[in-house]
């Protein structure tokens, strides 16, 4: 049984930087493709995809998609086509991708490939909305003027994300607010100790609040506008208050 694979990791953050890494170390083969700006060095750095029709398992970023069709790849000094990449491997060659988009299942089924979502793994999203989370904890400090203790925080959004980010920012003295569309998000809010609100009362003058936390980027068109220009009165007309979207 051969216990060594070969990988190719393709594209991504510090996070696929950190995995191709801890790949090598296991002892597998592992090559690098757009990841040449990394601060750190990166097993095997390729310049081009040529012997990536050879690898076991490819793995693309977290998403996997940039703008325009594009590989995500914020750590190169290339623009890759996610195209590109498909036409690169070879039929029934495994690809693993954070949040599938459409447009990469059909690029995927066009080349014959075997595409899994790594992000649709319950126990992958809850650990990658751990430092999401915290993030938005550290900016919030870095950024206010005054500390999250006894700060009034309203939290949109109430999934994985905004169930982290509340009990952060809650276990550091801030009076949370979750605003959600869902009786079971809101019955689970209070149940946490939170106050609540229901998205469709949203607007109006939030200056109540100190600082707003945005955790969905789902939203339908309709509370996508409500939201906007409650965000944008928000921002605007309480300028000393605070607007940070972790969906960004």
């Amino acid at each position: 049984m051969r216990h060594e694979l070969n990988f190719w990791v393709v594209g991504g953050d510090m996070r696929q930087a950190k995995l191709a890494e801890q790949l090598s170390d296991d002892g597998h083969t592992v090559h690098t493709y757009a990841l040449d700006r990394a601060p750190e060095p990166v097993p095997d750095p390729q310049d081009s995809l040529e012997d990536a029709v050879l690898a076991d398992c490819v793995i693309l970023p977290l998403p996997a998609a940039g703008e325009g069709g594009m590989l995500n790849a914020p750590m190169s000094g290339r623009e890759t086509a996610l195209e590109e990449v498909m036409d690169a491997l070879r039929p029934g060659q495994v690809v693993c991708a954070g949040r599938v988009t459409p447009e990469l299942e059909a690029l995927a089924e066009r080349y014959e490939l075997r595409l899994y979502d790594y992000f649709a793994r319950e126990e992958l999203a809850v650990a990658n909305a751990v430092p999401t989370a915290e993030g938005a904890v550290q900016v919030a400090m870095e950024e206010l003027p005054f500390t999250l203790h006894s700060a009034r925080v309203l939290i949109l959004g109430f999934g994985r994300v905004g169930k982290l980010t509340a009990h952060r920012m809650g276990a550091l003295g801030a009076k949370v607010t979750v605003c959600a569309q869902g009786y079971a998000d809101l019955a689970w809010a209070a149940a946490y100790g939170h106050e609540t609100m229901w998205l469709e009362k949203l607007g109006g003058e939030l200056g109540g609040y100190d600082l707003i936390v945005n955790t969905n980027a789902g939203y339908a068109v309709y509370d996508f506008n409500k939201v906007y220009h409650a965000v944008y009165n928000f921002c605007v007309v309480a300028m000393s208050n605070f607007y940070l979207d972790v969906t960004k």
